[in-house]
C-alpha cells in the first residue's frame, strides 16, 4: 500500500506554497473520554480524576447529561459530539438541528465550557452512507449555533479518519484526499471551516500503521524517535516521527485541494494570515490485544480480519503517549514543514473500555491511560513535570 511504499522509497509530487491554517492561542493536550464499558467510575469521580491529573481539555462521544453536568464549573473545556445517527435528520431539517443544539449544547452553557461540536465521527469510514449528508448537517448545526448567539464560542467540525488522505498518502508533499471525497466533500468542507473560523479535525494513528505493516515501518519511527530519519525527496525535509509525517501529509492534502486565492499564510508568524488549523481529535497507542482491519469492522467473528500485534505493549503505549504529551507541554509542536505550528491533540483514550471491539483480545479495549478503577496503566504527566 501507499504507506509501505513511502517508508521504503519516500517519493512523491512537487511542492506548492501553503495555505490554510489558523492557529489557536497555544497548543493544548486533552483526552477522549469514552464510555463503551460497564465498569467505569461515575462521572463525578472521573471529573475529579481529570482535575487531579491536570487534564483541562476533554472530548466526549455524545452529549451525556450526567457527564456534562459533572463538568460544570470545573475549568475543563469540552468537545461534544452529535452522533452519526443524528446526521441525516440534521441535514434534512434546520429545525431539527436547532432543537438538537438547543437541548444538547445551549442548555449546558455557560456553566459547562463546551467549545467544540463534532458532527459525527469518522463518517467516511464508519458511516459511508452519510457522506453526502455530512456537510449539510454541519451547515445546519452551525446556523443553529449562530441563531442562539453561540457560534463564536462553539466551533463546528467533524473528525476525519486518516485514511481519508488517499494514495499517494506519502511522502507528505504528495498527499491528496481520496478521490471519492476530495471535490465533493472535503473542498466545500474546508471552505465552510474557513468561513466559520473553525478547524479541521483528523485522527492519525501511527500505532495502527505499524501494527498493519510492521515489516515496513520501523517501530521507532511510529513511536516518534527514529534516527537518522526519512527524507521526503521532493522537499529535502527529514522526518523522525510518523506522526509528524501524517500531520504534514494532512497539511499538504489540504494545500493540494485548495484554490490559489485561499493561499494566504503570512510568513514570519505562526498566527498571522492562517485560516484553517488542524486539530488531532484522536491519537493513541494500545497497550495490548490484536488489531482488526477497518474493512473487517462489520464482521462478528473475533478471529476474522485480526493482525497479530507485537507493538501493542504497555511499554510502547507509555513511550508514544508520553512523547505526544511532552511535545505539547514543552512547546516542541512543529513539523518539518511548519516548525512553528501549534499542536492541539486529544489522547485516545482516558480508560480501557471493556465493551469496545469484538472480544477480550481486541486492541480497541486497551487504549486507556487508566484502568476502569482510575489507576494508571503506566506513568504519564499532564502537568509538565517531565516535559523537556
Amino acid at each position: 500500500m501507499a504507506l509501505a511504499r513511502f517508508l521504503i522509497l519516500f517519493l512523491g509530487a512537487a511542492l506548492a506554497p501553503l495555505l490554510l491554517f489558523s492557529c489557536a492561542d497555544a497548543s493544548a493536550v486533552g483526552v477522549n473520554y469514552g464510555t463503551v464499558a460497564d465498569d467505569l467510575l461515575d462521572p463525578e469521580s472521573v471529573v475529579q480524576l481529570l482535575l487531579d491529573t491536570g487534564i483541562t481539555m476533554v472530548r466526549i462521544y455524545d452529549t451525556n447529561a450526567t457527564i456534562l453536568n459533572a463538568l460544570a464549573n470545573k475549568g475543563i473545556k469540552v468537545m461534544v459530539m452529535m452522533p452519526n445517527g443524528d446526521i441525516a435528520d440534521a441535514a434534512r431539517s434546520r429545525s431539527y438541528a436547532f432543537d438538537w443544539v438547543r437541548r444538547n449544547v445551549a442548555a449546558y452553557l455557560p456553566d459547562t465550557e463546551i467549545n467544540g461540536l463534532a458532527v459525527g465521527n469518522e463518517v467516511f469510514q464508519q458511516a459511508k452512507d452519510l457522506t453526502s449528508k455530512l456537510l449539510p448537517a454541519m451547515v445546519n448545526v452551525q446556523a443553529a449555533l449562530a441563531k442562539l448567539g453561540l457560534d463564536d464560542a462553539v466551533k463546528v467540525t467533524t473528525p476525519v479518519a486518516f485514511d481519508a488522505v488517499g494514495e499517494p498518502s506519502f511522502p507528505p508533499s504528495g498527499a491528496r484526499f481520496r478521490d471519492d471525497i476530495a471535490q465533493s466533500v472535503m473542498k466545500p468542507m474546508l471552505q465552510f471551516l474557513q468561513r466559520t473560523g473553525s478547524y479541521l479535525t483528523i485522527n492519525p494513528y501511527p500505532f495502527l500503521a505499524v501494527a498493519k505493516e510492521p515489516q515496513n515501518i520501523p517501530l521507532e519511527f511510529a513511536l516518534g524517535s527514529y534516527e537518522p530519519g526519512m527524507e521526503d525527496r521532493n522537499t529535502g525535509l527529514f522526518y523522525y516521527s510518523l506522526l509528524d509525517a501524517m500531520r504534514d501529509a494532512t497539511f499538504f492534502a489540504v494545500e493540494n485541494l485548495t484554490e490559489p486565492q485561499m493561499q494566504t499564510m503570512a510568513s514570519g508568524s505562526k498566527n498571522a494570515g492562517q485560516i484553517i488549523y488542524t486539530v488531532m481529535t484522536e491519537t493513541g497507542w494500545s497497550s495490548g490485544g490484536q488489531v482488526r482491519l477497518p474493512q473487517d469492522a462489520e464482521m462478528t467473528s473475533s478471529k476474522a480480519g485480526v493482525n497479530e500485534c507485537p507493538p501493542a505493549t504497555v511499554a510502547n503505549a507509555k513511550a508514544y503517549n508520553n512523547h505526544v504529551i511532552n511535545r505539547v507541554l514543552s512547546g516542541d509542536t512543529g513539523t518539518p514543514r511548519y516548525p512553528d505550528m501549534d499542536m492541539d491533540v486529544y489522547i485516545f483514550a482516558l480508560f480501557n473500555e471493556n465493551k469496545k471491539g469484538v472480544g477480550p483480545d481486541d486492541s480497541e479495549r486497551y487504549y486507556g491511560l487508566f484502568y476502569p478503577d482510575g489507576t494508571k496503566v503506566y506513568d504519564f504527566d499532564f502537568q509538565g513535570t517531565n516535559a523537556k
